[in-house]
């Protein structure tokens, strides 16, 4: 008996359609795509409204031009330098009298100029025997006429304890140094340490702003800061702090804010007093007082 095998039948297919569960899934899947594209657009608008993206600037220094009279010595008016031939042609072949009182005038200058060699041994080799430079102390030039920062700065500290003393010193990077009855300075730093930090350095080389004390009792904090790192600081020897040039145009800048805050310039600038404040677990420099003098014509 022969078996024919049933042909096979294909599915019909025309049944199949969307369910209502299959609608109702892609159109919650398409709602939280669309809710998804909303949230981060306006993610995106809250952040841009409320962060300031603030470029890094660039530090930018307050430089004075003030008058100097560099290694000149100290006096009360100005020493001017002899013409040159250059500049007194005519003189460039004297006759035999001209010539004779010349030879005598360039010996009695030789013998004043060995005369003033004769000084102590601190003494600048210019301006000396006449009536010196009455500009002040600093680099070399005419300047403007502006009072100095050496000269019209002053910082107040107020601490109860040396440790406290110490931080706010350390807090600004600030030097204690020893000068005098030797060649060197003698610096101390990391005052906070046990046995702070110490170098020996050459006065010569020394650019920084540095203070002296003019009174107060803290004045006793430096000598037992130097005292603790091995630095001899008693008389005749002179205690100095040294500012790095980061903290010496942080206070050109206040104190030039302060001055424009009562439309003062720089050439009226006479004396300024600064303090240390607290600000949160480290302190900042401020105005405590602040003279002004005319302007100068």
């Amino acid at each position: 008996m022969t078996t024919v095998p049933k042909p096979i039948r294909r599915p019909d297919t025309s049944d199949l359609h969307v369910s209502r569960f299959d609608q109702v899934a892609s159109m919650v899947v398409a709602l939280l795509i669309m809710v998804g594209v909303v949230v981060f657009g306006l993610f995106i608008i809250w952040l841009t409204a409320t962060m300031v993206f603030i470029p890094r600037s660039v530090p930018v220094r307050l430089v004075e031009n003030v008058p100097g009279r560099g290694d000149h010595a100290e006096g009360f008016e100005r020493d001017l330098e002899a013409p040159g031939m250059e500049e007194m042609p005519e003189l460039a072949e004297p006759q035999l009298e001209a010539a004779m009182e010349a030879m005598t005038e360039a010996v009695s200058s030789v013998a004043a100029a060995m005369d003033s060699v004769s000084m102590p041994s601190d003494a600048t080799s210019k301006g000396e025997g006449g009536m010196g430079d009455s500009r002040p102390p600093g680099p070399p030039g005419e300047g403007d006429n502006i009072i100095p920062r050496w000269d019209r700065w002053e910082i107040r500290f107020e601490s109860s304890s040396v440790s406290a003393y110490a931080r706010q010193l350390d807090a600004f990077k600030i030097e204690l140094g020893a000068a005098g009855g030797k060649k060197n300075v003698d610096y101390a730093y990391n005052l906070t340490k046990a046995k702070p930090d110490t170098r020996t350095g050459s006065g010569d080389k020394e650019q920084r702003l540095y203070m002296t004390w003019r009174g107060g009792n803290l004045q006793k904090f430096d000598q037992q800061l130097l005292s603790k790192a091995g630095i001899n600081s008693a008389p005749p020897r002179l205690l100095m702090q040294f500012y790095p040039q980061e903290v010496e145009d942080q206070l050109a800048w206040i104190e030039k804010e302060h001055a424009e805050k009562q439309n003062k310039t720089i050439q009226e600038y006479l004396k300024t007093v600064f303090e240390l404040k607290p600000k949160g677990t480290t302190w900042e420099f401020v105005v405590a007082e602040m003279r002004f003098r005319p302007k100068p014509k």
